[in-house]
C-alpha cells in the first residue's frame, strides 16, 4: 500500500471528506510522526507497533566492492517493532474485521 492508496482508502471510508482533506490528514499524521522521531520521542500505536530511534555507534566497515576499510560515522536510525496484535493478524491467527 502506498501513501496514495492510503489517502484513497480514507476518502472511501469517509466520503464526506474531499480527497484533498484526506491528503491533508494523512500528511499531518506522517509529519507529526517524523517531527516526534526527530526529537527522539518514541511513537506507540496500540495493536500496531512502536517506532523508536536506535543509536548506532561509529565503527569501521568495509567497502564491499573494493574491500577497503571505511569509517562509518555514528548515527540515529528509526526502528519499528511490530505489535502483538498486528503480528498475529498477519500470521492469520488474530481476529479479522
Amino acid at each position: 500500500m502506498t501513501k496514495r492508496d492510503l489517502i484513497e482508502e480514507v476518502n472511501r471510508k469517509f466520503p464526506r471528506l474531499s480527497r484533498r482533506d484526506a491528503e491533508i490528514i494523512i500528511n499531518s499524521v506522517f509529519d507529526s510522526m517524523v517531527d516526534a522521531m526527530g526529537h527522539g520521542e518514541r511513537i506507540e500505536i496500540r495493536g500496531f507497533g512502536s517506532f523508536v530511534i536506535k543509536h548506532r555507534r561509529a565503527r569501521e566497515g568495509r567497502n564491499p566492492k573494493s574491500g577497503t576499510v571505511v569509517s562509518v560515522a555514528a548515527k540515529r536510525v528509526p526502528f519499528f517493532k511490530v505489535g502483538k496484535e498486528l503480528r498475529l493478524r498477519v500470521d492469520g491467527k488474530g481476529s479479522s474485521e
